[in-house]
C-alpha cells in the first residue's frame, strides 16, 4: 500500500486536481490539516474513511498514523497545503517513511502563491518590470534560514516576493523590504484563498502591516511583494509581439 502526498491546493475543494480528488477517493485513510483546508475537501473521501486531522500532531505520529495503515493494507492521502514541494514537510516523512519500508508518492497542487496572484487578476513576471518571482519564508520559531536567504538579499534583486509563513511578522517584513523598493511599493495579502473566509488585502509596504494587524490575520496567508502588482507601463513580450518581417 501507499502514502499518497497530495497537493490540496489553496484548501478550496474544487480547486484539487483530477488525479488528487481520485486517489482521495481511493483512500481508506486520509490525514489533512485542518488548519487550512475547507471541510469540503474532505468531502472526496470514500464513505467511511478515517478522517485525521494533523494539526496538533508531530511528524512521528503522523508517520505512525502511515505505518499502521500501511501494515493493515490500507492507502493514505496524505494532504498538504498547497504545493507538496514547498514548506510540506514532505521531505522529513518521507525519510521517515524510507525508514520503514514504506512506499510514497507525490501529486501536485496549487500552490498558494498561484491561487494569491489568481484572486487579483496579476502577472508575478511582467516584461521589463520582473522576470523572476522569490519564494521565500521568515525565520520566527522555526529552522533558521541558510546562510545568503535573507529577506534582504532577495529583495536586492528587484524581483517579485512570495513570503510564506510569514503573516504574523507582516510589520516587521514590510520595514525590512521598504529600503529596497520603496514605501509605495504595492502588496497583496491574501489568507484562506478560495474559501468561506477568503480575506484578500491591498496596500503598499507602507501601509499593509496596519491592514493585517486590523484584519486580525494569523495563520495561513501569503504575501506578494513587487511593481508588478500594479503597472500598467510595460513592455510587450518578445514571444508573442508582432514579428517584423525580414525586408530581403
Amino acid at each position: 500500500m501507499t502514502v499518497h502526498f497530495i497537493g490540496a491546493g489553496p484548501g478550496a475543494a474544487d480547486l484539487l486536481t483530477l488525479r488528487a480528488v481520485r486517489l482521495i477517493s481511493q483512500s481508506p485513510v486520509c490525514l489533512y490539516a485542518g488548519t487550512y483546508l475547507d471541510e469540503a475537501v474532505l468531502s472526496h473521501a470514500p464513505a467511511g474513511a478515517q478522517l485525521v486531522d494533523t494539526q496538533h500532531l508531530d511528524l512521528d505520529a503522523i508517520v505512525e498514523h502511515c505505518v499502521r495503515a500501511h501494515e493493515a493494507g490500507y492507502d493514505v492521502a496524505r494532504l498538504c497545503s498547497g504545493d507538496p514541494s514547498l514548506y510540506s514537510a514532505v521531505a522529513e516523512q518521507a525519510r521517515r517513511l524510507d525508514r520503514a519500508g514504506v512506499p510514497w508518492d507525490v501529486t501536485p497542487g496549487v500552490p498558494a502563491y498561484a491561487a494569491a496572484a489568481a484572486l487579483v487578476g496579476r502577472e508575478l513576471t511582467v516584461p521589463e518590470v520582473a522576470q523572476s518571482v522569490v519564494l521565500t519564508r521568515v525565520h520566527a520559531g522555526s529552522t533558521r534560514m541558510p546562510d545568503g536567504e535573507s529577506l534582504e538579499h532577495f529583495a536586492a534583486s528587484g524581483a517579485t516576493l512570495a513570503v510564506h509563513l510569514g503573516i504574523r511578522r507582516a510589520r516587521e517584513i514590510a520595514e525590512r523590504l521598504t529600503p529596497f523598493y520603496g514605501s509605495d511599493c504595492p502588496v497583496v495579502v491574501v489568507a484562506e484563498a478560495e474559501q468561506p473566509g477568503q480575506v484578500v488585502l491591498r496596500g503598499r509596504l507602507d501601509d499593509i502591516g496596519d491592514q493585517v494587524e486590523a484584519a486580525g490575520l494569523r495563520q495561513a496567508a501569503v504575501i506578494l511583494v513587487g511593481p508588478v502588482l500594479d503597472t500598467g507601463g510595460f513592455a510587450e513580450s518578445h514571444l508573442y509581439g508582432t514579428r517584423l518581417r525580414d525586408p530581403r
